[in-house]
């Protein structure tokens, strides 16, 4: 039971550890929790200038005042009204502090001191609660001094899984990462290839997977799986190397396998390349050349058009394997022209990419590979 002392509220905690850290697991009435979350709920719709993680990778979590209200609101205040599911908190240890012989973690009862990593429409839904009804308690998890990192991986991992978030989200959140990792750096080169001009990606991948721009008509996470799938089987490991060993400025994940070498044929090029800038180059000149061949189909947005979306990119995405690999030249930056005297072999026409002759979709991928790799001669 939480009991409110003058400017502190005291709950009673169960204390857990795991790899990312201690958490706190305890219950707390739900006014209690939308008093020390209320600003921070509110700003998810009205906006701040405070918003921290959001801002950082110019995220907007934004809070669906519909639901919390007609969804959510309603609910609450039902006869069996229940929510079984922890909220996640994050509170700096400025206004938390545990009493390890009590068992009780003591925060500072004050608006805005606990940041919602997950659970913000649940916390905005008791605006409406009937407090007449009477108590209504939550279960709630609470990291202390968590890192952006950190609590940016937990809402992605949280909101991947569970709630189906936009990959492209999931994909951003992984830029808070102070090591490197795939992920990190898929991130980057999607990022750099989308903002430069001159790049055949630019203004065309859609950061956040919900842009409203006619122009961007890749995903980052399709972009970014497509691109890790040559650098990595087991990108969590990778990741999880990088970070054990951060304070280890030559930590190097092993080579390739022989065996792997023409599957993971970007590997060693992001071992060896902290700046990924080799990567991205390979990948510019390689799209260079695709938007050489196919101008109008590569740049035309138009809802007939397959090149520039999906089922187009991941079938140049599967081909530019074979590609690189018939240059026989390993761990190489492969030129523009080496990348379009390939294509030159290609007789696709402009018109040819429409969604009659390439359904969208795994068929329509598969069939722009083979004819791809038919007329190429690879």
């Amino acid at each position: 039971m939480e009991v409110i002392n003058e400017q502190f509220i005291d709950i009673k905690c169960i204390k857990a550890t795991q790899p990312i850290g201690q958490m706190f697991i305890g219950v707390i009435d739900s006014e209690d929790l939308e008093k020390i979350t209320y600003a921070d709920v509110r700003r998810l719709s009205e906006g701040s200038e405070n918003r921290e993680v959001e801002d950082y990778i110019g995220i907007q979590r934004k809070l669906d005042t519909k639901r919390a209200k007609n969804e959510i609101g309603k609910y609450v205040n039902l006869v069996d009204a229940t929510f079984p599911n922890s909220i996640i908190l994050s509170i700096s240890s400025e206004n938390a502090k545990y009493i390890e012989n009590e068992g009780v973690l003591r925060i500072l009862y004050k608006d805005d001191i606990a940041k919602v990593l997950d659970g913000q429409h649940r916390i905005a839904g008791f605006e409406h609660y009937n407090q007449s009804r009477g108590t209504f308690e939550l279960i709630v998890t609470i990291y202390i001094d968590m890192e952006l990192e950190d609590q940016a991986i937990v809402f992605a991992t949280i909101n991947k899984e569970q709630r189906n978030v936009s990959g492209s989200l999931v994909t951003d959140l992984f830029a808070f990462a102070e090591s490197r990792s795939p992920q990190k750096t898929g991130h980057n080169i999607a990022r750099a290839l989308n903002n430069k001009e001159g790049s055949p990606f630019y203004n065309k991948i859609k950061i956040l997977g919900n842009a409203d721009s006619s122009s961007e008509t890749i995903t980052q996470s399709t972009f970014v799986e497509s691109l890790l799938k040559y650098i990595t089987k087991d990108k969590q490991s990778d990741r999880d190397f990088y970070r054990r060993n951060k304070e280890k400025k030559h930590a190097k994940l092993e080579y390739v396998d022989p065996k792997e070498a023409d599957r993971l044929f970007l590997r060693n090029i992001f071992i060896d390349d902290e700046t990924d800038i080799k990567i991205a180059q390979i990948i510019w000149n390689y799209f260079w050349a695709v938007q050489q061949k196919w101008p109008i189909a590569w740049n035309e947005p138009a809802n007939n058009n397959i090149l520039n979306k999906s089922t187009g990119f991941i079938a140049l995405m599967r081909f530019f394997k074979l590609a690189y690999l018939s240059f026989n030249k390993r761990d190489e930056v492969i030129t523009k022209e080496e990348f379009k005297s390939i294509f030159d072999l290609i007789d696709l026409e402009e018109n040819d990419f429409n969604r009659q002759k390439y359904v969208p979709g795994g068929i329509g991928q598969s069939a722009l590979y083979n004819d791809l790799k038919t007329q190429s001669g690879l």
